[in-house]
């Protein structure tokens, strides 16, 4: 009889262990699956933008942020029917910020690469920008992107451009590290660097007296909205919005009202997109 109650006892300790441990299997997907909601399931968005990019993101004194992308973002998330709230995201930052959960969306001047479509997806491109070069407004020599041979060459950290200049060009430039095109344009204006190579729509913004585009752009930036891997859905919807955004005239708008002055050839039909899958 003691034999039996004990058989009975172990048995269920058994099974009650059993039972917690399904349980305890199930909380990281629980998780998992809680991390991995799409943006249509949120009532507000999180959205990284720049804020010291001139013309494209900005963050003012009073902490609002404005430019060409901002803008964009605003665009996409009333369409997407949801309250936005903005946050700085630095070029190095920006995969992590995304896989981390820190953002839901990135509109950043965040050019589609191969490498980074390996980290998270994108929707887009919501534009096609062109790599071209600043130098100083007195300097002479520098007609196009081969002339840069045996000079100074900023480089921003998390930034591809200068990947286009000496590891896809096999240009022999010197790189100097930066943290951010702000700080390479002053450290172009002091000297310490001899060129700035990044996207037209960038470099607009710090084009004023003492530096000067090239104007002979070499690549297709395409920018795209970072997402999170897996949430096609929400891709499609961006996708859907950007397409929009082209079709009732606001995306001419947006460009003509931020870089009109700039002199840049701006594009106003809806880009090729790369696909949610």
């Amino acid at each position: 009889m003691v034999t039996l109650t004990s058989t009975r006892a172990h048995g269920g300790f058994r099974r009650a262990a059993a039972a917690l441990a399904a349980v305890a299997a199930l909380v990281p997907l629980a998780a998992s699956c809680a991390a991995g909601t799409s943006i249509l399931d949120k009532d507000s968005l999180v959205i990284g933008v720049k804020a010291d990019q001139p013309n494209l993101g900005v963050k003012g004194a009073g902490g609002a942020y404005s430019g060409f992308d901002v803008d964009v973002a605003t665009y996409v998330a009333r369409k997407l029917g949801k309250q936005v709230r903005f946050v700085t995201a630095p070029s190095a930052q920006r995969e992590n910020m995304i896989t981390n959960g820190v953002v839901d969306l990135v509109v950043a001047t965040y050019s589609i690469t191969a490498e980074r479509k390996t980290k998270v997806s994108f929707g887009g491109p919501y534009y096609v920008a062109h790599q071209d070069t600043l130098v100083r407004a007195d300097q002479s020599g520098v007609d196009n992107v081969r002339d840069l041979r045996d000079r100074k060459l900023c480089q921003v950290t998390g930034s591809n451009s200068w990947r286009r200049v000496k590891e896809e060009r096999k240009i022999p430039v010197t790189l100097v590290p930066s943290a951010s095109y702000s700080e390479c344009v002053e450290d172009l204006r002091a000297g310490k660097v001899d060129a700035v190579s990044t996207d037209d729509l960038i470099l607009t913004g710090f084009a004023t007296s003492g530096t000067k585009i090239v104007n002979a752009p070499f690549s297709d930036e395409r920018y795209g909205i970072g997402i999170r891997t897996g949430d096609i859905d929400g891709c499609e919807a961006v996708n859907k919005a950007i397409t929009e955004m082209y079709q009732d005239g606001t995306a001419k708008r947006l460009l003509q009202k931020w870089f009109a002055k700039s002199g840049l050839a701006l594009t106003f039909t809806v880009p090729q997109f790369e696909g949610c899958g």
